[in-house]
């Protein structure tokens, strides 16, 4: 994991959020999620540099294209939103729940 992604996931991990349920790196059709909510049809997605690429957002918009069609909506954050605004980031998160 990155250090944005135990950052996260220790805000996450035992139902700190709405008491809602968050499972790390799971695998969802042909895709692994950093994380995943069942309640919440809620997966979120911390992106390094490679997904700012042409590349890595033509992948990404098909991963979560994919993803809404079995109603799973997805919420993307920066690394660096993560480590450096934790709580901007915990609150979306929250919202969405």
């Amino acid at each position: 994991m990155t250090d944005a992604e135990k950052l996260l996931w220790s805000k996450l991990r035992g139902r700190q959020l709405k008491n809602h349920q968050f499972y790390r790196q799971k695998i969802i059709g042909n895709y692994i999620v950093d994380f995943y909510c069942p309640k919440g049809s809620l997966v979120v997605e911390l992106d390094g540099g490679q997904h700012y690429t042409e590349e890595g957002k033509a992948n990404d918009k098909t991963r979560d294209d994919y993803l809404a069609t079995i109603g799973i909506k997805v919420l993307r954050f920066s690394d660096i939103e993560a480590l450096k605004e934790t709580n901007s980031v915990l609150e979306k998160i929250w919202s969405r729940l």
